[in-house]
């Protein structure tokens, strides 16, 4: 008998699919005793390969209608090919509902950098609902690209409708909206979100920078962190009006390990330019400005360079298993250490240490854990 498997769909088959992908046949079982670059090999005794596919949605036509082992590799994706035998998977990628999935101003651009949309006819919800049941989805991956707040809703609705569990990569507030945390958890499933943090990225970077001055008894006056790529994400952010939630999602996450909140002229975090040559390395600048004994003043900055969707995969493929551990186990609604572990937006936030704690306790099933992080029974001992 085979190994158990996490079935998923994917909304948005873009560079962060691609590399969650390649990951899924990279570290195959041969990869067991040496698995580089895993926060874990197994999660609830399911390993990165044993997450299947098994339904994918976009709107360009290079990827529309094609097996998804070849639309990972399409343009306008420009992420580095780390596994490029990924064999025919027999999910041919299905037309997605373009709401506002899609920015007016990419159509300026040249083809390979930028969405072309397909000539299909756009599925009714109750169309995607067929598909995850009909394909034995169990949890809906949202890749969609930031500020698609219309399509993030239609597609947690159709999560909802077919009984799956969501994991939401993106800055739009649904485990962080108490209405759609609530309306999973009456149905009975798990939610992780929102907004996925890299394995080693800008701002859990940030944030750790931050959390040194305050355990270091520097107070931080001012501080920034400016971003600049050339993949599809940083050129739908030129939009301004669709950098909203994404703004406030990476605000936030900094803003919630500084002992005191800095006004909003004494902190900046967010996506800067387009640089199309970076294609999908990502550059980010971070700056932080304290006094330390004696009032004297100093500062920290810091260049950081990151292939930026495996750097996101690295992380989208634990929060996938925790999900479905949690289905395992009968668990609804909003994980919160898992949440707060992996997205830069979850309902509540904690220090990365005692998310982390809460994390691990939850992946082995202890007693749920305090705001600490530390076990109930620990506490009181």
């Amino acid at each position: 008998m085979g190994r158990k498997k996490v079935k998923i769909a994917i909304v948005g088959v873009g560079n962060c699919a691609s590399s969650l992908v390649q990951g899924i046949y990279y570290y195959g079982p041969e990869k067991k005793d040496q698995a580089i670059g895993l926060m874990h090999w197994e999660i609830g005794g399911y390993a990165p390969h044993d997450i299947e596919v098994v339904a994918a949605f976009d709107i360009d036509k290079r990827k529309v209608g094609r097996d998804l082992a070849e639309a990972i590799f399409a343009k306008p994706n420009c992420t580095k090919i780390f596994c490029p035998d990924v064999p025919k998977t027999g999910v041919t990628v299905q037309m997605g509902k373009v709401l506002d999935g899609f920015s007016d101003h990419m159509k300026n651009y040249p083809e390979d950098v930028t969405f072309v949309l397909a000539d299909a006819k756009e599925p009714t919800q109750e169309d995607v609902v067929r598909i995850l049941k009909e394909s034995g989805a169990e949890i809906v991956v949202n890749y969609l690209p930031v500020g698609s707040e219309e399509a993030t809703r239609w597609y947690a609705e159709a999560a909802l409708k077919a009984g799956c569990g969501f994991v939401n990569c993106i800055p739009v507030f649904i485990a962080s909206d108490p209405a759609w945390a609530r309306r999973f958890e009456e149905a009975g499933l798990p939610i992780v979100g929102d907004d996925i943090k890299a394995q080693v990225g800008a701002t859990i970077t940030h944030r750790t920078l931050a959390d040194l001055f305050k355990k270091r008894g520097v107070p931080v006056d001012r501080t920034y962190q400016m971003n600049t790529g050339g993949n599809t994400d940083f050129l739908n952010m030129l939009n301004r009006e669709r950098l909203a939630s994404k703004k406030e999602s990476k605000t936030e996450a900094v803003q919630a390990v500084l002992p005191h909140r800095l006004d909003w002229e004494n902190i900046h975090v967010g996506p800067s330019d387009y640089v199309p040559f970076l294609k999908d390395n990502k550059l980010a600048f971070i700056r932080l400005e304290g006094r330390l004994f004696g009032d004297v003043p100093m500062h920290i900055e810091l260049r950081l360079s990151v292939e930026d969707s495996p750097n996101s995969a690295g992380v989208a493929v634990d929060a996938i298993r925790c999900c479905k551990l949690a289905m395992d186990r009968g668990i609804a609604g909003v994980l919160e250490g898992p949440s707060a572990f992996f997205m830069k937006h979850p309902p509540v936030q904690y220090a990365d240490d005692v998310a982390w704690r809460k994390t691990e306790a939850f992946i082995r099933g202890d007693a749920p854990a305090n705001e600490n992080g530390e076990l109930a029974d620990a506490a009181n001992a």
